[in-house]
This record gives structure tokens, sequence and C-alpha cells, in this order.
């Protein structure tokens, strides 16, 4: 009887198993597992149904105690674009081309490094209505550093550095490199002034010599969109820099807008 009990205890586990495996993840998701505590972790989304917003490893009210976000308002075809840059290698002219073009509002989160080799673009992203946030001076794993100085001293160096290019203060908006963070990562954040921004939609852009087709790129981005999406594409992307005029004007004709991350709630 005992060993009857165990393998229909184990069936029932192996089809359960089963089952799970089965749910419906695309192509590049990442794990959702939920947070809620102070160890570290990596911001991970699950598509489940195209257009609509992804499953993430924290809901939207729980960032929001901290001034987080990874998307805006669910009931509006808004679309907040969101850059992530640590170097330039011929891509982000034209993709400031596009977004002038289509009157389309960004935020671009720049390194130190970024800002030392490339204030000229830094200057035009500024002159043409963008946002530079903040992705760190050196672009360490966050979740790592427990000291408050050292937290502060990363974010505070990067706004220097904006502030002898521009000449101006830079707007609050931090960035997680990796998009790995921590609960207390958040709140420290958060005591500096800066709201956080993780993204509902990205895809897998970074790799310098594996880019994506421009007809892969084209798919994921425009099945994948959803009301309120914070986009996150990163400028060294050369596929980025050459779809971006055709994927802004296909999501103009799927009747999205393109909005600030100042207006983000």
């Amino acid at each position: 009887m005992i060993i009857r009990i165990h393998k229909r205890t184990l069936a029932i586990f192996l089809v359960a198993a089963l089952v799970f495996c089965a749910l419906p993840y695309l192509p590049g998701d990442t794990a959702a597992e939920p947070v809620g505590n102070t160890l570290p972790t990596d911001w991970g989304l699950s598509f489940q149904n195209p257009g609509k917003t992804p499953i993430a490893n924290a809901t939207a009210e729980w960032l929001s105690k901290y001034d987080a976000f990874f998307v805006g308002n669910e009931a509006e075809k808004t679309i907040y674009l969101t850059f992530d840059a640590g170097y330039e290698n011929g891509n982000m002219p034209k993709i400031l081309d596009a977004l002038k073009k289509h009157n389309a509002p960004a935020a671009f989160f720049l390194v130190g490094n970024f800002i030392d080799r490339e204030p000229e673009l830094v200057k035009r992203m500024v002159s043409e209505g963008h946002i530079v946030g903040n992705h760190t001076a050196t672009h360490p794993d966050m979740s790592k550093i427990a000291d408050k100085d050292r937290f502060k001293a990363e974010l505070d160096t990067l706004a220097e550095k904006y502030r002898e290019v521009t000449g101006q203060e830079m707007k609050r908006f931090y960035r997680p490199p990796q998009g790995k963070f921590s609960e207390s990562n958040l709140a420290q954040a958060k005591e500096l002034g800066y709201k956080t921004v993780f993204w509902s939609l990205a895809y897998v852009d970074w790799y310098d010599d594996k880019q994506p087709t421009h007809a892969a790129a084209m798919k994921t981005l425009t099945e994948r969109i959803h009301p309120g999406a914070v986009v996150l594409l990163h400028s060294t992307s050369k596929t980025n820099g050459e779809i971006m005029d055709e994927l802004l004007t296909k999501w103009e004709e799927m009747g999205y807008t393109f909005k600030s991350l100042e207006e983000l709630k």
C-alpha cells in the first residue's frame, strides 16, 4: 500500500512538472520569480500573451513603494522609449535622427565612459528634448553594493560628469546595470531622489557579433509591444540603428504614441 501511494504521488508530481514546463514562454524570456526581500535578484519578464503586459518578477504596486516602475498606464496605447548606452559604435546618430523625425522623446541611460568620450552626442540628446538617465559611473552589479556611500558615489559621479558636459543637473532617473537589484537598492535610490526604471519590453540586441535580423527584430518588437510599454533597446545594436525609422512608423500605424518618462506615473 505504501509503495502504491508513493508511485501515485510521484505520478502527480511529474504531470505537474510537465504542465509547468509547457507554459508559453517565448524565446528570450527570463525567469520571473517573485521578490519582496533584501536578496539580490535579476529583473525578469515572462511574455504570456502577444500585445499584453508581461508578467514581471515584481508587481507595479510593489515597485511603486520605492518610486520604481516597469510599465505605464496599461489602458493607454503609449510607449516610453529608453536606450542603454555603454559606448558608441556609430549607431546613436541614426537612432537620434529617427527619434527626431517622429518627434519621439526617449531616455538614454548612460555610463561614465559614454559621457567622457561622446560629449557632443550627450549635448545633442539634451538639445533635442531627450532625458539622460543614470546608468552609474562604472556599470557594476549594484545589488552587491550594500554600503550607502559606495552606492551613492556611483550615481553622484555620473551626475557630475553630466553636469560638467551640459551645465545642467541630471534628471533623477536610474536604471540598474544588467537589471540586477535588491529591495535595499530600490530604497537607497529612492532616498537619493531617483526613480528606478526597469522595462516591460526588451530583446536580445546587445551582442555586436550576433545581431538579430531585421525581420526577427521587427517581429518581436511589434508582437510584444503593449499599452504603457517601457521599451529597453541598446544603442550599440546595428539592427536597432537600421530599423528605428521603420519600427517607429509601424508602432504609430498600430495606434501608439510616444511619451517621456517624466509622464510615467
